[in-house]
């Protein structure tokens, strides 16, 4: 039986970037921040790929800064009642169903995913149940709803150790939604998997011909590539991880020059782990590519001081995840964390 495996085109418009604030605005944004952090007992949580001075603001108010997973055990595990989520919505809602007791609240919720964006909950559950001998594993990068459908919800740092798991138990696989990851995951395992085929806005647009000409710029330099790339461009790689490995590596490498494919946001933090090292955004630009994203998540950017700074003042703000829907994909949230800490 042919298989058509479906692909959804993200059609609706990119948020408008925001606009330069002065640097007087921003000391006052950031005071009142903090003022209100201590107030509401409250703390940051920061992704890495939202701009340099969030996660600067987080890491210094006693906040953190790290991947979509653990953001979430961070904010599980800390005293503060109110969580506030600076990313993208995916990351608000994991949060709130690991912490359901804590208010957790995001700067907008109108941050998204083009990966969330690209697997609704409905289409893919019909997909799902086209094939129901099939174990459902599903990319942290989803709505709430798409992972209460699934049997596991996986980071891009576990996700080969998960699904070789799985093969070696016999288990045959639906993988959503990035199609890249995904075929990454399917080249290093072996797995029988069937792929969605959505994709990343940002990683997408790394092309192997434009990263290829880099590469002869900057011959002796080390490429660190997220698989949520294409897979030309993961075969240009010297390091192939999640944002945490690729972290890791640009601190381990002896290469003083480093090539980045993925979100520059990274850069804050990679700099940290290795200051010493010149680090190099891999193209986004030149033939063949578009630069929708110029290596920048347009969602992530909407994550801004100014916004922060009156998060307690607006409506709007909330993260709220369905009972029923929080019931059921805490099951596959557990299984992640469980794997993780076995």
């Amino acid at each position: 039986m042919s298989v058509v495996l479906p692909k959804f085109e993200i059609d609706v418009p990119l948020p408008v970037p925001p606009k330069p604030v002065a640097e007087a605005d921003k000391l006052k944004y950031r005071t009142k921040i903090i003022d209100a952090l201590k107030a509401h007992n409250a703390v940051l949580i920061a992704h890495y790929y939202t701009d340099p001075e969030i996660q600067a603001l987080a890491e210094e108010t006693g906040g953190f800064v790290g991947d979509s997973l653990e953001m979430a055990k961070f904010g599980a595990r800390h005293d503060a009642q109110t969580l506030i989520i600076a990313g993208v919505k995916f990351m608000g809602e994991t949060a709130k169903i690991l912490s359901p007791e804590k208010r957790v609240i995001m700067p907008t919720l109108e941050a998204t995913c083009s990966l969330d964006l690209g697997c609704p909950a409905k289409e893919f559950s019909e997909f799902c149940d086209q094939y129901p001998d099939r174990t459902v594993v599903v990319y942290a990068n989803t709505s709430a709803a798409v992972k209460a459908r699934a049997d596991w919800v996986i980071t891009s740092s576990i996700a080969v150790d998960v699904v070789e798991h799985l093969d070696k138990q016999g288990e045959k696989l639906i993988w959503a939604p990035d199609r890249h990851l995904g075929q990454y995951i399917k080249n290093k395992t072996g797995a029988d998997m069937l792929l969605w085929q959505g994709h990343c806005i940002v990683h997408d647009e790394f092309k192997f011909k434009a990263l290829e000409q880099t590469i002869a710029l900057h011959p002796d330099a080390a490429v660190l590539v997220h698989p949520e790339s294409p897979d030309s461009v993961i075969q240009l790689a010297d390091v192939v991880g999640s944002t945490s490995q690729l972290i890791k590596a640009a601190r381990e490498l002896e290469q003083q020059k480093l090539i980045i494919a993925t979100d520059k946001g990274i850069f804050y933090k990679m700099q940290q782990a290795a200051p010493d090292k010149e680090l190099i955004i891999a193209p986004t630009a030149g033939e063949g590519a578009t630069c929708r994203s110029c290596a920048h998540c347009p969602w992530m950017k909407m994550n801004v001081l100014e916004n922060l700074s009156s998060i307690f003042e607006r409506k709007g703000v909330d993260v709220s995840v369905d009972p029923a829907i929080a019931e059921k994909a805490l099951v596959p949230l557990r299984k992640m964390v469980e794997f993780v800490n076995s």
